[in-house]
């Protein structure tokens, strides 16, 4: 069982979307390393997980509760939907500037 756990995310691995923006201009994106982010999270692996793409775990987070909060409409879940959002493009726009200054981009 777990070989066949291992082969399919060896197969997933190889067979991720590639990037146009980098494509295009050679270099990564900001939202480079979500999914290799993802599929080390499914494997279990939450430093790697951090390592490739930090916002991850926020990311999902709020997909999962605005899911939550278009069916259960929580008093003050637009509001806190919002100020996640903010968060999490802060997070993005902060590990973008850091991969720059530290010339990880390619």
């Amino acid at each position: 069982m777990a070989q066949q756990h291992n082969s399919f995310f060896d197969w997933v691995s190889h067979h991720l979307l590639s990037c146009p923006f980098k494509s295009y201009f050679g270099i990564d994106c900001p939202g480079c390393g979500l999914q290799r982010s993802i599929l080390s999270l499914l494997k279990g692996d939450f430093i790697d997980s951090f390592k490739f793409y930090p916002a991850t775990i926020p990311l999902i987070f709020i997909v999962l509760f605005t899911i939550i909060h278009l069916k259960v409409d929580f008093k003050f879940g637009a509001s806190l939907i919002k100020i996640v959002f903010i968060g999490i493009a802060s997070i993005i726009l902060i590990n973008y500037i850091y991969k720059i200054y530290n010339h990880q981009l390619i």
